[in-house]
């Protein structure tokens, strides 16, 4: 999920380049027996042979064929007399409801882009830069807060109440902002909605990842990234009046309460994670959505494979923090924080940062209208990974994006520093900035997002969320407070450089640590990561 605050002027975007040192002997994976072969036969699993390359890659790399099969009312008749397959239908309207949770993170990005100036001169702040920054920043510290404590809450109530509740922080923040009349009002209220954006952002991958049928996983997991764009381009479209109206920016802010409302509503129609439902012992519950939703030929395997990794993992409602030093959780912490700081230091927000400012120089002075055009090359990208997800894979998208940056920074820094002439110049710049936005957008902005809760077992599914998303805003404020000075330094050409650096360490990262995951259940995944996985005496039957 790629996060783009600094579409605030006032933030200041990346700083160097801190990339963990890592080694594939760190992320060796126990060998693969056959006593998980044999498992997972036994429980039917869709499956091919179980291929393992332990030396180059921390979890064994297991190819399985998508299901081809599926229930007959899931599949419709065109006009042309041809089967239309829809059986990512039933689940479609849950995900929708739960990616407007992205919509809101998008909008809350995008509102103080325009009306910051507005904010800070009619409550008494205008000129002081730490002040202004701390409107901005404070936000961040809420989404630290709220991603590090989702996962002991999602554990407990399930996603459906966590989002209902998490609505509360978010349109109250959004009002207390809108009404505000001081400094401390207005830090309040962006805290507030920091918190609820903060659970939101570890929340929503986790109840895709768990609704949607496997076949769909990807690409209706692409909806987060969907959704984060058309905030971004509604908000900046809404704050075109502001430079007009000084006042238009508490109108704005009220808006922004009403998606909450509408998200508190609909999760009141969703369902619940059938997962989460069969772990609390809810079983007859978990049956009905998973007919539902997946088809009726889909319960009894669905149920088994639940049954027999919540028997594996023990009946405990809540997980510790302590399981996330234990293998192989251990790894997949490592490899989620791992991926938010190869992301963010790819340079996503310092790009975002100049792009006004390269758009100015070919002509387009409007911040908003520079904003918005590179807000739709976001989700172009968008759109694209939603129809390529499930057909090439989160690894293939991963790498190829990440080396499309690196190409697109490369080319921006030849228009920056060795330009022909002016006008080859600032075209090579526009091109480079348009190409690594969108290459962006198709892998390494949904694709993060999504392989983490894929990766993660079913007991600590949130607090690895959480602990990564944690990271990454981490690496969100650092990218704010440091960039600019860096810029000053050593200059954007330079700058830039790095960026494209740090894509082709993480496509590298990529080819050797990530391993594909379309076409597998989430249990096919968590056993096949696990070489500990073990069959109860009961279950041998």
């Amino acid at each position: 999920m790629g996060v783009a605050t600094v579409l605030y002027h006032l933030a200041n975007p990346v700083p160097a380049i801190l990339v963990p040192s890592l080694s594939p002997g760190f992320f060796t994976a126990p060998p693969c027996t056959d006593q998980t072969i044999r498992l997972q036969l036994r429980l039917r699993f869709r499956q091919k042979k179980l291929q393992v390359s332990a030396a180059k890659k921390p979890f064994p790399d297991v190819q399985t064929e998508n299901q081809e099969s599926g229930d007959s009312s899931l599949l419709s008749r065109g006009e042309d007399g041809k089967s239309a397959d829809v059986g990512w239908l039933p689940s479609f309207p849950h995900v929708l409801v739960a990616s407007m949770s992205n919509f809101l993170f998008g909008y809350h990005i995008g509102v103080m882009n325009g009306p910051i100036v507005s904010i800070a001169r009619e409550l008494g702040f205008e000129g002081n830069a730490i002040l202004e920054g701390l409107v901005v920043s404070i936000f961040i510290a809420g989404a630290f807060i709220g991603s590090i404590s989702c996962g002991s809450i999602v554990d407990r109530l399930g996603c459906r109440r966590t989002f209902q509740i998490d609505t509360i922080p978010l349109v109250l923040g959004a009002i207390i902002s809108a009404q505000a009349h001081s400094l401390d009002e207005i830090l309040l209220g962006r805290f507030l909605v920091g918190l609820g954006i903060g659970v939101n952002t570890v929340l929503v991958p986790i109840y895709i990842s768990e609704v949607a049928p496997t076949r769909y996983r990807g690409s209706l997991g692409t909806l987060c990234q969907i959704g984060t764009c058309l905030g971004i381009i509604t908000s900046l479209s809404l704050a075109i009046p502001s430079q007009d109206d000084p006042h238009w920016w508490r109108t704005m802010l009220y808006i922004a309460s009403v998606p909450g409302v509408v998200l508190s509503l609909g999760m009141q129609y969703a369902v619940d994670s059938p997962r989460w439902l069969c772990k609390v012992g809810r079983l007859d519950d978990a049956k009905a959505v998973i007919r539902n939703l997946w088809g009726s030929s889909e319960v009894d395997r669905a149920i088994e494979e639940f049954q027999s990794v919540i028997k594996n993992d023990g009946t405990d409602l809540e997980s510790k923090w302590s399981e996330l030093l234990e293998e192989p959780h251990f790894r997949v912490a490592c490899i989620g924080g791992a991926l938010f700081v190869l992301q963010q230091f790819a340079g996503i927000n310092g790009v975002l940062y100049f792009s006004s400012l390269t758009f100015q120089d070919v002509g387009i002075t409007s911040d908003a209208l520079a904003s918005l055009l590179i807000g739709l090359t976001n989700f172009g990208g968008a759109l694209c990974a939603l129809y390529l997800m499930d057909k090439q894979g989160r690894k293939t998208l991963l790498i190829g994006s990440y080396m499309g940056m690196a190409i697109s920074m490369f080319l921006a820094v030849y228009a920056i520093n060795f330009p022909p002439d002016e006008e080859i110049g600032h075209t090579l710049s526009i091109l480079g900035t348009v190409l690594y936005i969108f290459t962006f957008a198709i892998g390494a902005g949904p694709a993060t997002g999504l392989i983490i809760p894929e990766l993660s077992s079913n007991r600590t599914r949130g607090k690895i969320m959480g602990f990564s998303f944690s990271v990454h805003w981490v690496c969100n404020f650092l990218v704010g407070l440091f960039f600019l000075e860096i810029v000053k330094k050593f200059g954007v050409g330079t700058v830039y450089a790095g960026f494209g650096g740090v894509s082709l360490l993480s496509a590298i990262f990529a080819y050797y640590y990530i391993v594909e995951t379309k076409g597998r259940s989430l249990e096919e995944i968590e056993i096949s990561l696990n070489a500990n996985f073990k069959v109860r005496d009961n279950d041998d039957s």
